[in-house]
């Protein structure tokens, strides 16, 4: 079968609301202005460097629990009312945010806004795989998605830098904004039809999960060691280019082409990816990203660095769409966004912390850093 015809097959086959889900997404993400421009507002407004880090860990913290309660709310309350409640809210938490006038009040809107504003995404994530069918159709949904959201990503923060110049207050109105229009477009376009709702609560039945699902099990522990390597690259991976005296620019614009590749070439890699068994699959992915990222022990300049990353790329291309399908296959209807929420947990406590441990293996050693980090993705694609 001809892979550009089979795409096209495929993208044509998903239903009309997973359409308008990947619209918000990537309006969600395209007006995400606030959080990476939070360290330079709060410092402008005269907190140290420590006390807008602790912020930023704060919103962290409310993305930790967005994991849990947005799964436990995706299965309950339903898919749409939960992204719907997560974008009106997020939007106003974030409109509070601005007016913050005191250090414990930004430390407990910004945790407020990591809860609120994140909410959605088990949610959002149950909802797709709701509306497309098992098989190869959901590996080229969640790719779509992902498309989605890394081309907000993209787009996004050049708009933020152009709001900044004329204002901080404009970050965050513009935020709340791009929310409540995914809102909007959630409310009046997602479906509605209702979901299981099994008795307990969101912590009691993820840890219950945990237990009892040896596969899901395996996938998070493998998640969480190939999550650790994806934190370096907004951390300690910007230390390593400037340390081999690249300048901060290349450092911007190696994140750039990553997110970049995924925009372009996700999509058709999946004709293939979606055709082969999915754990050797994503075991193959997190091999590949390994690989990426330890080559970068021996790269000394912007051709090496860039090889590198374009290596590591098609590795998260890879294992990433299949991962998100699989899990949602392990769960069945009823329990997806807890299965999900899981899995964004998982996430949240690599953003926790592999800051951490990326910093003091580097600190310690700039070659420990590499291949110790590489070691952990080995063992995330053996669990797998």
């Amino acid at each position: 079968m001809n892979p550009s015809t089979s795409l096209r097959s495929s993208l044509g086959s998903l239903p009309r609301e997973a359409w308008f889900l990947f619209l918000g997404a990537f309006i969600n993400k395209f007006g995400g202005f606030v959080v990476p421009f939070l360290t330079l507002y709060l410092t402008g407004k005269g907190y140290s460097l420590g006390q807008a880090g602790i912020a930023v860990g704060a919103y962290g913290v409310g993305n930790l629990g967005a994991s849990v309660l947005g799964g436990h709310l995706a299965d309950h309350l339903g898919r749409r009312p939960t992204i719907v409640l997560s974008m009106f809210t997020g939007a106003a938490s974030m409109l509070l945010l601005a007016l913050a006038g005191s250090y414990p009040v930004i430390l407990a809107l910004a945790c407020l806004v990591g809860l609120t504003g994140e909410m959605y995404r088990p949610a959002s994530s149950a909802l797709l795989a709701d509306l497309v069918p098992q098989g190869e159709h959901r590996v080229t949904a969640f790719s779509a998605y992902r498309t989605a959201f890394n081309a907000g990503w993209a787009f996004g923060p050049a708009t933020a830098g152009f709001l900044a110049g004329h204002g901080f207050g404009w970050l965050f109105v513009g935020d709340a904004a791009t929310s409540i229009l995914f809102g909007l477009v959630a409310f009046v376009a997602l479906p509605r039809g209702g979901h299981p709702a099994p008795s307990g609560s969101g912590v009691l039945e993820m840890a219950k999960i945990f237990r009892q699902d040896g596969r899901m099990r395996r996938q998070l522990a493998g998640t969480l060691g190939i999550g650790l390597i994806f934190a370096q690259y907004t951390t300690t991976y910007g230390l390593a280019v400037t340390h081999f005296g690249m300048s901060p620019a290349v450092y911007g614009f190696l994140i750039s082409v990553n997110g970049a590749l995924i925009v372009c070439c996700e999509l058709p890699l999946t004709t293939i990816t979606r055709r082969l068994p999915v754990r050797a699959t994503i075991a193959t992915g997190y091999l590949v990203a390994s690989l990426g990222f330890v080559l970068n022990a021996f790269a000394r300049s912007r051709a090496g660095f860039l090889a590198c990353v374009g290596l590591f790329s098609l590795g998260e291309m890879i294992a990433m769409p299949v991962s998100s399908a699989y899990i949602s296959e392990l769960a069945g209807a009823g329990k997806r966004g807890r299965y999900l929420g899981l899995s964004g947990l998982t996430w949240s406590l690599c953003i926790v912390l592999g800051p951490n441990l990326g910093l003091h293996l580097f600190a310690w050693h700039v070659d420990a850093w590499w291949f110790g980090m590489a070691a952990i993705g080995l063992l995330a694609a053996i669990i797998v």
